[in-house]
């Protein structure tokens, strides 16, 4: 199977085929998962039989579980409900956003030039800072430092006009939320110097504007650095800090989940089933976000993607490769377009290494290419994750021509990174 086929085997619901999916990888018959599933509830379920008839219902797609049981069989397979069972977004353009305002970007800027500050050019710079978050995962990443300093400069500006406390505030959140994309985009074009300066300047507006948001997503890029720098217990450190300031915002489920990452690379499986159940508790509370593509929000989809990292470093790759399949799934629209990249690239990355042990090395160094390839990538944690692969390859298959190339595209890659540092 190839590594962009997504989970459709058949005309079921995704969901249905989900079920199965996370049944069969734990190599549970349907009984077991029954009784999985009255481990986990809080209240008495019906009898055995009775749920065994639903259960095959609910696999084969025939009828669609309740929201009771939607989510137990969520907890079930330690997961969010909503990975699961998505929910569209509701969402609209950026465009549409921006004409609702009453404004385009020439009024725009023209606005900010002014001596006094509209609530209406507020809402407007708001839409931009959103937009320009919602644009990470896919612009070219020179491209977006440029537009995003740009911006920076003149939300800054504006905090030498006639201001409200109110308006004060909101200006330092909106420009802590671009300082944050900015840091992001530099880190990984492999700027760590400046990305590393820009974050603790992201870090200062946002404690300025007592947002405690941007605090905390200050302390997740630092336990970010520190994963793909192999500091593993400052990224515990980090993200214990991140979580103490943010306690239950979206922010703390990505903390979790890099705390959830350094523990793999421990070794300490128990601390990783931890930090992820931590983080799944904290996600399966907070509302479903209206704006799945803004960088700083953790969409329940996102949980696959903490799941697989951790997965796979611990050697489970039947369900590595099953939440690797559901992150290309989730992160590429019906048209076949990514809308994902960098998510991809590391679920590519990861089933590449599942081939690699199963001895599969075509596919291998195959899926491990694509991966590389692209426009948009973060060079750190793709040079990371791909450690994994090259490591593997210069075990298992030093002698090969396959992965000696693939072992040299990955060295100039490096190279490239280390001369940007």
């Amino acid at each position: 199977m190839e590594e962009d086929e997504l989970v459709r085997d058949d005309d079921r619901p995704a969901w249905a085929q989900r079920i199965r999916a996370e049944r069969q990888t734990r190599r549970w018959s349907q009984s077991d998962a029954v009784r999985a599933l009255q481990a986990h509830s809080e209240k008495p379920l019906p009898e055995a039989a009775s749920l065994a008839r639903n259960w095959k219902r609910w696999e084969a797609g025939d009828s669609e579980p309740d929201d009771f049981y939607k989510s137990l069989i969520a907890k079930t397979f330690g997961t969010v409900t909503a990975a699961i069972f998505p929910r569209p977004s509701h969402r609209s353009g950026d465009d549409e956003l921006l004409h609702g305002t009453g404004m385009d970007t020439l009024e725009l800027l023209s606005r900010v030039r002014a001596s006094d500050v509209s609530q209406a050019t507020l809402d407007a710079l708001r839409i931009t800072a959103d937009r320009l978050c919602c644009e990470y995962p896919y612009m070219p990443s020179g491209q977006l430092l440029v537009e995003g300093q740009a911006w920076l400069r003149r939300i800054t500006g504006l905090l030498d006009r006639r201001l409200t406390l109110a308006q004060h505030e909101e200006i330092l959140s909106l420009a802590g939320w671009v300082a944050l994309l900015l840091g992001c985009v530099e880190y990984d074009m492999g700027q760590r110097h400046q990305a590393e300066g820009t974050r603790k300047a992201a870090l200062s507006l946002g404690q300025e504007a007592g947002n405690l948001d941007i605090q905390g997503w200050a302390h997740e890029m630092r336990a970010w650095y520190a994963l793909t720098q192999g500091d593993l217990r400052g990224v515990i450190a980090a993200a214990d800090t991140g979580i103490l300031i943010a306690p239950g915002r979206s922010v703390a489920v990505q903390l979790a989940a890099q705390k959830a990452k350094a523990w793999a690379r421990i070794g300490d499986r128990r601390q990783v089933e931890l930090a992820l159940e931590e983080g799944r508790e904290v996600l399966e509370t907070l509302p479903y976000p209206d704006d799945l593509d803004n960088h700083f929000v953790v969409d329940p989809a996102k949980f696959d993607f903490y799941a697989m990292d951790g997965y796979r470093l611990v050697g489970e790759d039947g369900r590595a490769s099953l939440y690797a399949r559901e992150v290309i799934r989730a992160s590429t629209d019906p048209n076949g377009i990514e809308r994902k990249p960098m998510r991809i690239s590391e679920a590519r990355l990861t089933l590449a290494v599942v081939a690699g042990r199963a001895g599969d090395l075509e596919r291998a160094v195959s899926l491990g290419r694509k991966a590389l390839t692209g426009d948009r990538k973060s060079l750190p944690s793709l040079l990371m994750v791909s450690s994994e692969l090259t490591s593997l390859l210069r075990d298992q298959y030093k002698d090969q021509p396959e992965a000696k190339s693939f072992l040299d595209d990955v060295r100039s890659l490096a190279a490239g990174s280390a001369d940007q540092a």
